[in-house]
């Protein structure tokens, strides 16, 4: 089984777009122009993806992209659509409309271009498999039977891990490992294929505060080290900020992509959230906070906390 790629039933159209000069507002706030990196490539090209269940809209015209050796944070309150546009994206979640565009071309099982971390992935202690032997099925997970040792095969691993920093674990069961350790051994699993896109769902929850900033200096390694374009779904962007290049912004089904500053504005989450919000620097957190009884528009409204408050 190839944890990184999971099973493509019906792919969203896969075709060059051409890359997006600005930073892009879907709900409708104006945000800045973001300076262009020369030396990256465009990746990934989300364009006005809209899902529906049912009837209702999960997500409304979704438009991004994604850049070669960036960290991007895909940040939102729960609920508000990060895991369906990661499944659009492998495509494992049909689109009422719009597309996805990959620069590599329609993934292939020899090489994939998406790597992929879960957001659960629950290992039993006494799963009789290695650190090393789940990151190997990331090469050939997906090919029915034993796999035949190789030396080739196993100085990848080796190299892999090493630059994740789990060499020391690479002969313990993985059901064992803390939660971190899991974490840069799954991260091995997701790049040992060298993919050009790595999706992760959430890595850092039921992470203790030491472990996440260790995990997200690791993927800011991976993305510079690798020329990957490293996408993250959090809930919280306070310890991602050290590392994020940029940030896909997502609520009620919309989205605003930029950099940090050019996103996490007052004004811009207000129009997201079609409510008044604040956006407080502070010791160098970030806390996006309502004002009370007070809507974009300056009418009364109930509003509640964001995660970003915590």
């Amino acid at each position: 089984m190839n944890l990184t790629e999971p099973p493509v039933p019906n792919e969203p159209a896969i075709a060059p777009e051409p890359a997006e000069p600005r930073a892009r507002v879907v709900a409708g706030a104006d945000v800045a122009p973001a300076s262009p990196r020369l030396a990256s490539e465009e990746v990934l090209a989300v364009k006005d993806v809209t899902v529906r269940f049912g009837g209702r809209e999960v997500l409304n015209g979704v438009t991004f992209t994604l850049r070669s050796g960036e960290v991007t944070g895909l940040i939102g309150p729960n609920g508000s659509g990060k895991t369906t546009l990661l499944r659009v994206i492998l495509g494992l979640q049909a689109t009422a409309s719009g597309s996805v565009a990959l620069a590599g071309g329609a993934r292939d099982r020899r090489h994939p271009v998406i790597g992929y971390v879960p957001q659960k992935f629950l290992l039993d202690p006494d799963l009789p498999l290695r650190a090393r032997d789940v990151v190997a099925l990331g090469l050939d997970g997906h090919r029915i039977g034993v796999p035949l040792p190789s030396k080739q095969r196993e100085r990848r691993v080796d190299e892999v891990l090493l630059a994740v920093g789990a060499e020391s674990v690479a002969r313990s069961r993985v059901g064992t490992l803390s939660g971190g350790e899991q974490q840069r051994v799954l991260i091995a699993h997701a790049i040992i294929s060298r993919p050009k896109l790595l999706l992760l769902d959430e890595p850092l929850a039921n992470l203790d505060i030491g472990s996440a900033h260790e995990v997200v200096s690791l993927l800011a390694t991976v993305a510079r080290e690798f020329d990957i374009a490293v996408f993250i779904s959090a809930h919280e962007m306070n310890t991602l900020l050290p590392v994020m290049d940029r940030v896909v912004y997502i609520a009620n089904g919309s989205a605003v992509s930029g950099t940090t500053d050019e996103v996490i504005r007052g004004e811009v989450l207000s129009a997201l959230y079609g409510q008044h919000v604040d956006v407080v620097r502070l010791h160098g957190r970030v806390l996006v906070l309502p004002v009370t009884g007070v809507t974009a528009g300056g009418s009364t409204h109930d509003v509640n906390v964001l995660p970003e408050a915590n």
